[in-house]
């Protein structure tokens, strides 16, 4: 079994943090310039919400919003989930796969640190999760 904590697994991230302010344009912008599928949005250095790639998808384009006149605190979700940086790894999949999320910020003392994505398990963590669902079914 894999015992990794979440430093091991995010570290020296450019975060990408917009304010609440800001436009879905400018965010979807700044998500193709960096190759990411989240924002991290903050209101006066608090983070107040996550903005992502299914967001934009289901919560602008879908339901005819336009993306210049729509600003994020419109249609991010809200009071996010987050994780300690000294929770194990594991730890936070199991918040991820609870929440039915592919993101999770980190946060220290109120301040963001880090954003975990599924992307950065590995196939050994996310087969421990997988085993530990099969044996509450079978309970």
């Amino acid at each position: 079994m894999i015992r990794r904590v979440v430093p091991d697994v995010v570290s020296n991230q450019d975060l990408l943090t917009l304010p609440k302010t800001a436009t879905v344009e400018q965010a979807a912008i700044h998500m193709a310039e960096r190759h990411v599928r989240s924002v991290l949005v903050i209101d006066e250095d608090q983070l107040v919400g996550v903005f992502t790639g299914t967001d934009l998808i289901e919560r602008v384009v879908a339901v005819g919003k336009i993306p210049q006149a729509t600003v994020l605190a419109e249609v991010m979700s809200t009071s996010p989930e987050t994780i300690s940086p000294d929770q194990p790894a594991i730890e936070a999949l199991r918040v991820m796969r609870a929440g039915g999320f592919r993101h999770l910020p980190v946060v220290h003392k109120s301040k963001l640190v880090a954003v975990l994505s599924r992307r950065d398990f590995v196939r050994e963590e996310e087969d421990e999760i997988d085993l530990e669902e099969k044996l509450w079914e079978e309970m």
